[in-house]
């Protein structure tokens, strides 16, 4: 009987727990009531046992049907990774690599593997997104691009996977000029929060109302990094900027470095994660570029 299962019961099975009734599953599946019932009923009947008790006004799994949803679950992803995995090799080579990128991504780093992308595989083009926050994750989430490499956004969708890419380390810096230089460190979180706060924005919507790092009551949102930068320097407020990115000015005393109060929830760097929707993972071109991003990022 077990033999007989099907992927179709399984994946009924959990949209039943999940839903928490038989008829919003078949709203869910695009299937009558009668046809998750049924379905559920066979299943039932090929494991042994209830997965379901039906006595009251909803369906209420039951200690076996707890203890086989999990494995359903495992067993639907790991159908999903197949047939993903089988789409990607019957496609071949991507005819074109597009891949948004993290603007906190160390730029040398992302150069030096478009080089070497370029020369394996030269007949690929190669198109790039370079945004920040939600704006990395659109292009991905709206079909436009393959990979996003993405940092300054801390939360992944559902939907989507991930690997780990590097740890970018980040610094609160000033102008030399700004008042906030002066002032001995730690610098507390009240006397920041009474100074302006460079704030890169997001291009998109999916961070609306929400605020990564930010302590101070007064803030310039910029959209550019570059204008972040350029600010910073002429002494209009003070931010977070990754490291690599301010070390020459650090260095040369165009920007000091605020060592700041901890905070919560307010971290020292990004990790940079590689992410593709679960249903459509990189192609043997995309796939050979994350794993040199990976490979030469220190």
């Amino acid at each position: 009987m077990l033999d007989g299962m099907s992927m179709d019961q399984l994946r009924t099975f959990i949209a039943a727990a999940d839903e928490g009734s038989f008829s919003a599953a078949g709203r869910k599946l695009r299937r009558a009531q009668s046809v998750v019932s049924a379905t559920l009923a066979n299943l039932e009947l090929q494991v042994g046992f209830p997965l379901f008790e039906r006595t009251g006004r909803f369906p209420r799994l039951t200690e076996g049907g707890h203890a086989l949803l999990e494995q359903a679950r495992l067993a639907a992803a790991s159908m999903d990774a197949f047939k993903a995995k089988a789409r990607t090799l019957s496609e071949g080579l991507e005819p074109e690599l597009a891949v948004a990128v993290d603007v906190m991504f160390p730029i040398e780093e992302l150069t030096s593997a478009v080089q070497a992308f370029h020369q394996a595989f030269p007949s690929t083009p190669l198109r790039l997104y370079v945004e920040a926050l939600g704006a990395v994750l659109q292009p991905l989430l709206a079909g436009d691009c393959r990979v996003a490499i993405i940092g300054s956004l801390p939360e992944i969708p559902a939907g989507c996977a991930s690997e780990f890419l590097v740890s970018v380390a980040a610094v609160a810096v000033v102008a030399p000029s700004h008042a906030l230089a002066a002032v001995p460190a730690p610098v507390l979180r009240s006397v920041a929060g009474e100074h302006v706060q460079l704030v890169l924005s997001d291009r998109s919507s999916l961070t609306t109302g929400r605020n990564f790092g930010v302590m101070s009551a007064k803030t310039w949102r910029l959209a550019d990094m570059g204008a972040k930068h350029a600010f910073l320097r002429a002494g209009l407020g003070w931010g977070y900027m990754p490291l690599h990115m301010v070390e020459d000015d650090l260095r040369t005393g165009k920007l000091v470095r605020l060592e700041l109060e901890i905070q919560p929830n307010v971290g020292p760097g990004f990790s940079m994660h590689a992410v593709h929707l679960m249903e459509h993972p990189p192609g043997p071109a995309g796939r050979w570029f994350v794993d040199r991003l990976k490979k030469q990022v220190p």
